[in-house]
């Protein structure tokens, strides 16, 4: 049983890696695309074509193809930001599986877990790509996709070291970092497919939850952006608990600040 624990556990990782490693490639892609592109832009908007970042005039209206393409870029973004966070939790999850399949009373898949969490982040993709399209809109942005004013900044700053203060963070951010607890809460795994999206979807809600507010300040470095990025994904993986959430909040806030101020 314990050499099979193992053999799972390292299959899981190695699912993990291929997964987030694919995202992470397509970002870093598409933002080099944008690099070589990055001389004389005034007037033009970035525009992802699938495989590429190319100009566009920034009057022009988004199309629906622009629109699919940009939701793409944003999902397989968090994709690659979050699901390294939530890779305890997979783990967790498919060490009970195979305990429970071992004891007859087999769990479904992991892969259905894992979907759910990532349908939740999903969705989040949505409100971004339709973020980026109203702020566009009303030139809000540069060609870079990062905000174009001081205030836009200051206030995207502000709500998310806002957010850090209250008592909602804090209630998702120990669900989303304490797999064990929220489990015990709960009352442990269910059976069936129906059980495991639930979980997967409650586990990622409270992610998101506990991370919205960072993931929109890409909209303040650029979202295509790939030291911002990773500077985001790496805070909200290495973040130790509530106290450090508090103390970002409040620097947030002062940066948010000084940016009016200055």
């Amino acid at each position: 049983m314990e050499h099979l624990l193992c053999r799972d556990r390292a299959l899981t990782l190695a699912a993990i890696t291929i997964i987030v490693g694919s995202a992470w490639a397509y970002v870093l892609w598409l933002a080099a695309g944008m690099d070589m592109n990055g001389m004389g832009m005034d007037g033009f908007r970035m525009v992802s074509t699938g495989f590429a970042m190319v100009m566009t005039p920034v009057e022009a209206p988004w199309s629906a193809t622009e629109f699919a393409l940009t939701f793409v870029m944003w999902t397989v973004m968090m994709v690659g930001m979050m699901t390294p966070s939530a890779a305890p939790m997979i783990l967790i999850y498919a060490r009970a599986a195979r305990i429970a399949a071992a004891d007859g009373r087999p769990l479904a898949a992991t892969g259905w877990f894992v979907g759910a969490y990532l349908l939740a982040w999903t969705t989040f993709a949505l409100a971004a790509t339709i973020s980026q399209w109203a702020l566009q809109r009303l030139a809000f942005l540069d060609p870079m996709m990062a905000a174009s004013s001081a205030i836009v900044g200051a206030g995207a700053l502000l709500l998310a070291g806002i957010y850090q203060l209250t008592p909602l963070k804090r209630a998702c951010l120990i669900n989303c970092q304490s797999p064990l607890a929220f489990i015990a809460r709960r009352g442990g795994f269910g059976t069936g497919s129906a059980s495991a999206l639930k979980l997967g979807a409650e586990h990622g809600l409270y992610c998101v939850g506990c991370c919205w507010a960072l993931m929109a300040l890409l909209f303040v470095g650029g979202v295509m952006n790939p030291v911002w990025i990773a500077a985001l994904a790496a805070f909200v993986k290495l973040v130790p608990g509530p106290w450090l959430s508090w103390c970002l909040g409040v620097l947030l806030i002062v940066w948010a600040v000084s940016l009016m101020v200055l």
